[in-house]
């Protein structure tokens, strides 16, 4: 019979292999034959070689060719099993995964990997496969019936169970799911686990959408006539081993450290496993299932667990960093844009991280949603983070833009992404306020203390009405100075929105150069006929206007005179 089946090939018979060498009632007939035979010998105590040696061959031969028709269903499933491939399942690397990818865990970097964005809805990507050479499905039928109606349906089931068995091990094997222990995982660098975690999440919906659906099809084409129990007790057998691999890497994963990067990687293994609850329950339905059925709601427990558990681990790192040096130039802080960043991330899994969270607390309908009162809670601890971090400089002006920059790359990240749906509108304006406050604060302590070189107070002796001289060359003498510290400075300051810069750039213009036409227009006259004059009237209104254009580029400039 097996040479008959390696002759067919993929070309084999739809008539079947073994109805076409002898007839199935001859078969049927011969095993039942033998099983009385073989069950008599049983019901006798004495040993097979205590009888007469004609007997006891005569055994062994019955129990022989008992065995040849189980080797025949073992050949048949063994050499046209057709094995899994990645292209059979439109399945895709995870290494090949286009979203952003940010992997370190450092608040010095921006460091965020967010949702897998290439998954596809429900079952749109998958569809079953032929596990078995369909040519071969009706010969397979005609053993199994013939073995459990010669009452061999122990044999047929060890056999089919123990061969595809092996082939589930090997689909596991094409997924690239292993086996590491707790302690493994643990031990493993964060890419090396981002890895694991994608290819987790990819292979679970493959092997239960695609090969489970696929093994549970075939075990019913080949035992369909016999009852739905058995089918099931047999699918079950074959699966649990490799659904409990995939439940216990989950598990392990969900024991380890309270890392900030890993917490997209947990709510995609939780929406994962959670999106498929409905696929596993119709797979490994009643009692036989609830086993499986129990485990994977262990495992979302873990998960939901971990995950919430590191959120709020995330919230308290915000609160313990500190720093003992100021951030050079005043831009965005990288624990700004890597927090903004985070949560922004987080938006995609909002809807999973409003159920865990309302796990914690009874749900009030007035109340904001859990995950805008965390976010809230979020940009609150950051502020403070942000105003603390300031008062690293000692330029009361440098503090103001700092925090200028920093809030409002706050409200424009919200502006721009889903967060303006978590953190709403008002939390927008109250925040553009801020910003702009802070703006005006660095204004009037940066540039206040240089225009008040051109005030007209002073500059008059008393009881004269023609201007001093002196003070008029000391005036423009201390403006020359003030104005190239600010220049040297500020140049070196940083204002990253391009927007605000410009923004900030016109309106510290307006302020001066109309202050310095001012001055000038009174009082450069008066300097007419003082030696080296260019010492005092030492910039034109068009210089300071040209200078100003340098303001926060975060290169450190020198402010000289034009020639003339």
């Amino acid at each position: 019979m097996a040479d008959c089946a390696a002759a067919v090939g993929v070309e084999v018979s739809k008539k079947g292999l073994l109805t076409e060498a002898r007839g199935l009632s001859d078969i049927e007939a011969r095993l039942g034959t033998l099983h009385e035979k073989l069950v008599n010998w049983n019901s006798d105590q004495s040993m097979i070689w205590d009888r007469y040696s004609d007997e006891a061959s005569n055994f062994l031969q019955d129990v022989d060719e008992v065995q040849q028709v189980e080797d025949e269903f073992v050949n048949l499933l063994t050499q046209y099993r057709q094995p899994l491939e990645p292209e059979h399942m439109s399945f895709r690397s995870s290494e090949e995964d286009s979203s952003e990818d940010f992997t370190s865990s450092s608040f010095d970097e921006e460091a965020i990997q967010g949702k897998i964005q290439h998954e596809s809805s429900r079952n749109s990507e998958y569809f079953g496969v032929d596990l078995i050479h369909p040519g071969v499905v009706a010969d397979l039928r005609t053993i199994a019936e013939t073995m459990l109606g010669s009452k061999y349906d122990k044999e047929c089931r060890q056999a089919y169970i123990g061969v595809r068995k092996d082939a589930m091990e090997e689909c596991l094997s094409v997924l690239r799911i292993e086996k590491p222990s707790i302690d493994e995982v643990l031990q493993l660098d964060w890419a090396s686990l981002n890895a694991m975690i994608k290819r987790w999440n990819q292979a679970l919906k493959i092997f239960i959408r695609v090969y489970l659906s696929s093994e549970i099809r075939l075990c019913d084409l080949i035992f369909g006539d016999f009852s739905e129990s058995w089918r099931q007790s047999c699918f079950l057998e074959i699966s649990k081993s490799s659904v409990m691999q995939f439940l216990n890497l989950g598990e392990a994963i969900a024991v380890g450290p309270l890392k900030p990067e890993k917490l997209f990687r947990i709510l995609d293994m939780y929406e994962c496993l959670a999106g498929l609850l409905a696929d596993i329950e119709s797979l490994f339905p009643g009692a036989s299932g609830s086993s499986i059925l129990d485990e994977c709601g262990e495992v979302l427990l873990r998960l939901g667990e971990c995950g919430i558990r590191t959120l709020h681990e995330f919230e308290a790192a915000i609160h313990r960093y500190t720093s003992t040096t100021g951030f050079a130039g005043g831009g965005v802080h990288p624990i700004t844009s890597y927090v903004m960043n985070y949560i922004k991330a987080l938006t995609d899994y909002r809807v999973t991280l409003n159920t865990l969270l309302l796990g914690e607390e009874e749900e009030d309908g007035d109340s904001p949603s859990p995950v805008a009162a965390i976010f809230h809670s979020i940009t609150s601890i950051l502020e403070s983070n942000l105003a603390d971090r300031s008062m690293l400089y000692v330029d009361k002006a440098l503090q103001s833009l700092f925090l200028m920059n920093n809030i409002c790359y706050m409200v424009q990240k919200v502006k721009d992404s889903d967060l303006r749906n978590v953190l709403g509108d008002d939390w927008i304006r109250s925040h553009s306020r801020k910003f702009r406050q802070h703006a005006t604060n660095y204004e009037r302590a940066s540039w206040n203390p240089v225009l008040l070189y051109l005030k007209d107070d002073g500059i008059y002796n008393h009881g004269s009405n023609v201007p001093s001289r002196t003070v008029l060359k000391e005036r423009f003498k201390s403006f020359n100075q003030a104005l190239e510290e600010v220049y040297r400075n500020q140049t070196a300051w940083s204002v990253p929105n391009v927007d605000l810069r410009e923004d900030l750039k016109i309106s510290i213009s307006v302020k001066v150069l109309q202050a310095y036409r001012t001055f000038m227009g009174r009082y450069s006259g008066h300097l007419d006929a003082v030696r080296h004059r260019q010492n005092y009237i030492k910039y034109y209104p068009e210089d300071l206007e040209l200078a100003l254009l340098d303001l926060f580029e975060g290169t450190p400039k020198v402010m000289h005179p034009r020639r003339r």
